[in-house]
């Protein structure tokens, strides 16, 4: 299900090579209607979802080497519960999509990239995610400013500088928030 869209999506390059440009979009919104007439539940509906949409994001982090921390990061995030599926999902797709021509070395970059991965999620859940450097609460009051989506937004930034290795201690953190919203006052 997860390449639904492809045909309506297949396009030709000059070249002759056939593209799917939009096709996880297309598919995730496509499985997502199928799912809902067979009545499958909201939580299953929106797994299939995100597997769809997102099933070929590990192999474009793996582009050059390894992702960034960052690059995990913001995919954990993206992807909440359905990131590992998502990461056997590519696998099994690289596999399908090679058949019996299938590259050894390549399947073990791909085996490389998908470890690395979930080397990079357990070391964060680990050593990152339990640490909060700062809170809402310190955002509000060491900066002065009201509640709402700005803070929820500038803990996001935090979070992910915290998780890529930026900064480590609360006196980092608030120096960040510092930054940023002194360029946005600009």
């Amino acid at each position: 299900m997860h390449d639904i869209a492809k045909p309506m999506t297949k396009t030709l390059d000059d070249t002759g090579r056939a593209r799917f440009l939009g096709h996880t979009k297309q598919g995730a919104a496509m499985a997502a209607s199928i799912l809902e007439r067979l009545r499958f539940s909201n939580r299953e509906t929106r797994l299939v979802e995100t597997l769809v949409y997102y099933h070929l994001r590990p192999v474009q982090m793996g582009d050059q080497e390894f992702p960034t921390k960052r690059a995990v990061y913001r995919y954990l995030r993206d992807t909440g519960e359905a990131g590992i599926d998502i990461l056997l999902l590519a696998l099994a797709d690289y596999l399908a999509s090679r058949g019996p021509l299938v590259s050894v070395d390549e399947w073990r970059g791909h085996c490389r990239l998908t470890n690395y991965i979930l080397a990079e999620r357990d070391r964060q859940q680990a050593e990152i995610l339990p640490v909060k450097l700062i809170d809402g609460h310190d955002i509000i009051h060491t900066f002065e400013l009201a509640s709402g989506p700005v803070i929820g937004k500038l803990l996001s930034m935090v979070n992910e500088a915290h998780a890529s290795g930026e900064i480590s201690t609360r006196e980092e953190a608030l120096a960040l928030v510092r930054r940023e919203l002194l360029a946005a006052s600009k």
